[in-house]
């Protein structure tokens, strides 16, 4: 249980060691900001690469970069959220994981946020030795500073099923609605059954594609998006006994031409080289899942050329997108079964729920703040 003016945090403080719980006094909000009481923060896989050492991040670090909660305290003055909404004590908002300077060449000439040079991310460039320790999401509370953007969670989505695709959604949306987007009648197969690939697969169905085949596995990974409702059909590409069978059955499901999009979201970068000849000629390849420098992987560059491929990478995303993402939840949640894609775990328990995101045994996990977990609160 959170005591009063305390916040427990689990800290990154060596990579490749285990996090710790440590607890931190509760500060004032800094001027234009806000504290808000943790509800849930998710499990990404960045986070593991975290953990490991694999991005250059500071350390003691507050992990968590996608979380929901309720406004707990805010400083004196006026509070919006994104849409123009009043904020009060109490509301529930989730907030956008980055703030970008607005200065850099990226910012200020290309137009592209999310490239920013100077980026500000909660969960990972936020380190537990400044003036606000507590800005990452995997804590009772978290400190958000002016700028960032925070939104309402529109009435009637629950919190889980907002969490499922906390961090992927809005990745999708900034890869579909500005790097190539879904357009209706076409076939999309996409690559990876994790979160990534089960936002790429909800979102191109809800934006009207005929078909949408999902190639991933394991098989539980696959069932629990059919029982979603996610993915007109599901290939298990993971557990094939012959990965060229498997292939050719995604050929089949396209029609045999291959298919008008492929969107890649395994993060291995062997699946390039397939996802390019799964592809259509005159089709697009939109890239999204290689997040974390895997290496190097051999491709065939006829297949491009051939295929007269659009190739199309996307990276991140900025807070315009986390408000599209809410702005769908009410669809996206009438349609398909996100709450039942998360796992709880508590605060305390933060190393099992690492186990299992890196052993896949979940879809998505997410650690629970101040006493919800106790209570049984899965709202």
């Amino acid at each position: 249980m959170t005591e009063r003016g305390r916040s427990r945090a689990v800290v990154l403080e060596e990579f490749g060691h285990p996090l710790a719980l440590r607890d931190f006094e509760l500060p004032r909000p800094p001027e234009g900001g806000m504290v808000v009481a943790g509800r849930y923060g998710g499990v990404c896989g960045t986070d593991l690469h975290l953990q490991q050492g694999h991005l250059p991040v500071p350390v003691p670090l507050v992990l968590g970069h996608e979380g929901l909660g309720t406004v707990h305290t805010l400083a004196p003055g006026t509070h919006l959220d994104a849409s123009g909404a009043p904020l009060a004590t109490g509301d529930e908002v989730m907030w956008a994981s980055s703030l970008a300077c607005g200065t850099c060449p990226p910012c200020r000439l290309h137009r592209e946020p999310t490239l920013c040079e100077q980026r500000r991310t909660y969960g990972v460039n936020r380190p537990a030795t400044g003036a606000y320790p507590l800005s990452g999401s995997w804590a009772d509370h978290i400190v958000l500073h002016p700028g960032t953007t925070v939104v309402k969670v529109p009435d009637g989505v629950g919190a889980l099923a907002a969490m499922a695709l906390a961090c992927a959604g809005p990745t999708m949306v900034h890869a579909f609605y500005e790097r190539r987007p879904v357009r209706v009648g076409e076939t999309v197969v996409v690559q990876g059954s994790g979160p990534v690939g089960l936002a790429a697969a909800a979102l191109a169905q809800l934006a009207g594609a005929a078909r949408v085949i999902l190639v991933g596995g394991p098989a539980q990974r696959l069932e629990l998006a059919a029982q979603a409702g996610i993915g007109d059909h599901h290939v298990n590409l993971v557990e094939a006994a012959d990965t060229g069978t498997a292939l050719a059955e995604v050929h089949r499901l396209t029609g045999g031409a291959g298919a008008d999009l492929v969107v890649e979201c395994t993060g291995v970068p062997g699946a390039v080289g397939q996802g390019l000849g799964l592809a259509r000629r005159g089709g697009s390849y939109l890239i999204v899942g290689q997040y974390t420098d895997s290496g190097d992987t051999l491709i065939n560059p006829h297949q491009i050329v051939y295929r007269q491929l659009d190739v199309v990478g996307s990276w991140a995303f900025t807070g315009a997108h986390l408000v599209e993402y809410v702005r769908l939840l009410p669809a996206l949640t009438r349609r398909f079964a996100l709450a039942d894609l998360v796992t709880e775990y508590a605060l305390a328990d933060h190393g099992q729920a690492l186990a299992a995101v890196a052993g896949g045994s979940v879809m998505k996990a997410v650690l629970a703040g101040g006493d919800r977990f106790c209570r049984g609160d899965r709202r």
